[in-house]
């Protein structure tokens, strides 16, 4: 071999050499650069904060009275769509919309009937799932008005359409299921209870038909949700019929409950909108009651009954150094108002929009107004 070529090689072999120390002289640092943001931010996911956002809207009663059932009667059954047309971009708000169903939904092979004990078509069901409820509660002083084969046949019907219901249930391991909706990723618990039965006894060794509001039992059912739960709501009916505003026992019951660790309770039964308030609960917290949602669609007219609402309800879940908290931020009443001609042509109208047509002398002004004050 030439001399040159020796050279040339030796130069050659220099040079590559140098250049793989420089290349892993640069590369170390890189290495490391990149093992410290990894470790950078898996200590971070431990102290991100995180928050979500819900809104859970309630309407109170839906009680089917005949002349409301007749008016929605068509040659091949019922259709009770167009009574809530007015107000299905109302409905379409909340992103978790609860309904009283006040008259159990048992359909026609049981016999649809009214006051003093009543019955109503399944058909109700599909009306109030294409406006935009998402779960009805059941607990009421009609719930036991058609027995026990009533009951069954309507809880039939909410699973046919797979729609959550609470308050009345088919067998014991149903009633033990504790229903928690994830609503926006806030775990929601709904529980529902009745204070009396128009005088019906519950089957014996049938307890489980419907939800009797016992403290005791609703105070261990509050402490079971919280520890499955971030919000816990509960549907109680109970007051007085046409009052407007709570009693003692109403405000006792709602303070032990809140105090207890319930964040929400809708009430039911008085067939007229009562006030909301706020109380305080033991960690500091608010919680909030709304006394009574009235009447959403019933054929029961004048003095208030006529007059309902929706409430929408923002709820807030943070999560921030492994801490989570809930919190309501905002309620908002949107009143609305049952039309008729004669006990037909039903319609429930946003209450602005009734005044507008006349409909009505009532005015949202007033009506939320009124539902600030708790006397």
């Amino acid at each position: 071999m030439k001399k040159q070529t020796v050279v040339f090689v030796f130069i050659l072999l220099i040079f590559i050499i140098g250049l793989l120390v420089f290349q892993k002289n640069q590369a170390e640092p890189l290495q490391q650069h990149e093992a410290h943001l990894h470790q950078k931010k898996a200590t971070n996911v431990g102290l991100k904060s995180f928050y979500t956002e819900a809104t859970i809207g309630g309407i109170g009663d839906i009680l089917i009275h005949d002349w409301v059932y007749e008016d929605a009667k068509t040659d091949g059954g019922y259709d009770f769509h167009s009574m809530f047309s007015p107000v299905r971009t109302l409905l379409q708000k909340p992103d978790f919309l609860i309904a009283n169903q006040e008259s159990i939904p048992g359909g026609t092979e049981i016999g649809i009937t009214s006051y003093p004990s009543f019955n109503s078509p399944h058909e109700i069901i599909d009306a109030l799932m294409d406006a935009g409820v998402d779960m009805v509660t059941t607990a009421n002083n009609h719930t036991l008005d058609r027995g026990e084969r009533a009951i069954l046949s309507a809880i039939d019907y909410y699973e046919q359409k797979n729609l959550p219901y609470t308050g009345s249930f088919k067998s014991p391991e149903d009633k033990e299921e504790m229903r928690i909706i994830n609503v926006s990723g806030i775990r929601i618990a709904v529980l529902a209870y009745a204070t009396h039965f128009n005088g019906i006894r519950i089957p014996e060794g049938k307890d489980y038909l419907v939800s009797v509001l016992e403290p005791n039992q609703v105070l261990a059912d509050i402490e079971k949700a919280k520890q499955q739960a971030d919000v816990t709501l509960l549907a109680l009916h109970w007051g007085d019929e046409y009052v407007r505003q709570p009693n003692a026992t109403q405000k006792e019951l709602a303070k032990q409950f809140i105090e207890a660790g319930a964040d929400i309770i809708l009430g039911h039964h008085p067939h007229v909108l009562q006030p909301m308030e706020w109380i305080e609960q033991s960690d500091g917290k608010r919680g909030l009651v709304i006394y009574s949602l009235g009447n959403f669609l019933s054929g029961q007219i004048w003095d208030y009954k006529d007059v309902g609402g929706m409430v929408e309800i923002k709820v807030r879940k943070e999560i921030e150094n492994g801490e989570t908290t809930t919190s309501i931020e905002h309620v908002e009443l949107y009143p609305t108002f049952t039309a008729s001609k004669n006990f037909r042509n039903y319609e429930i109208y946003p209450l602005d929009a009734a005044s507008e047509k006349g409909l009505t002398t009532h005015s949202n002004e007033e009506i939320k107004e009124f539902f600030q004050t708790v006397k």
